[in-house]
């Protein structure tokens, strides 16, 4: 898969311009405006990773294909993009539309918002909104863009609590789940430094050639827990046992390779740690009800 599309590349594929200020000291932040069309001027977004956060407001028809999901936006909706997951979005039709772009040192003294489920891979990060919602959300931009557009001193911290109410907005659109009505204990911190570990090794590419960490026992060794701790504290937390969860990011990992990558399936397999082409098959069409080339040629 092709390396993450950095700043630079985005502001000269969409403007052929870059911003002064486009790496400093404070990080990068920026707004733009969808320009509306309507059928038969379909725009692509290319399928790739990008290396800075997005979070867009549209107004019309779109496909959007995140990771090995594919989710048809019918009228309007909300949007989360992060540098861990690949995207690409399709405008059938815009009527209006918003977004800011930010990059991970802009928000870096204001926590680690990879932790939140809207910037995870088995979070949602496209939710369909109300009229009402979108008022909502308009004015929250709205209040961004006047930010942006001031000369007030301490600007950028405003604009950071308004993309956290963004964020906030919409992890309140997540389902609820397990976790959202248990306290926060220590099998929460085992499974989220877990979950940390297993998301550091995607998604795979050029750059990030191989995952290393295959097993329970492999992850338990570098938490410094025994095996079984782990086990029991990743299955009271989510319902699933540590070898499903680690098996279900394979799963997804290898649907976007045989998607969107020119790596055959003996490449694929080799990045995702099987030592043979027949295991990586047996474990494709048993988790998918079908062979990986048979899923490539769909």
């Amino acid at each position: 898969m092709d390396k993450p599309e950095s700043l630079e590349e985005f502001y000269k594929r969409k403007f052929n311009w870059l911003p002064e200020n486009i790496r400093n000291d404070i990080g990068h932040f920026n707004m733009f405006q969808l320009e509306p069309y309507s059928h038969g001027k379909q725009t692509t977004i290319p399928y790739r990773r990008r290396d800075f956060y997005k979070i867009m407001l549209v107004k019309g028809n779109s496909s959007v294909f995140y990771a090995d999901q594919v989710i048809e936006v019918k009228k309007q909706a909300l949007s989360f993009s992060n540098p861990m997951i690949p995207y690409k979005w399709e405008h059938h039709e815009v009527l209006k539309g918003q977004y800011c772009i930010f990059n991970q040192h802009f928000m870096s003294h204001f926590g680690n918002i990879m932790l939140y489920e809207i910037f995870q891979p088995t979070g949602n990060h496209v939710f369909e909104l109300s009229d009402e919602q979108v008022l909502e959300i308009e004015t929250l931009f709205q209040k961004m863009e006047t930010d942006f557009k001031s000369d007030y001193k301490y600007k950028y911290d405003s604009i950071r609590n308004h993309i956290f109410e963004l964020i906030h907005y919409g992890l309140k659109l997540q389902p609820n789940t397990l976790n959202d009505r248990q306290p926060f204990n220590a099998s929460h911190r085992i499974t989220a430094m877990f979950t940390e570990l297993l998301e550091r090794q995607f998604p795979v590419e050029d750059n990030h050639p191989k995952i290393e960490l295959r097993s329970a026992s492999d992850f338990a060794e570098h938490l410094n827990v025994h095996v079984n701790h782990l086990n029991r504290a990743v299955k009271e937390v989510t319902g699933k046992t540590t070898s499903q969860i680690i098996a279900d990011r394979l799963v997804q990992e290898s649907k976007v390779l045989l998607k969107h990558s020119k790596w055959n399936v003996g490449e694929i397999a080799f990045a995702l740690g099987f030592t043979e082409v027949t295991h990586f098959n047996n474990f494709f069409k048993k988790h998918v009800d079908t062979s990986p080339l048979k899923f490539r040629e769909v």
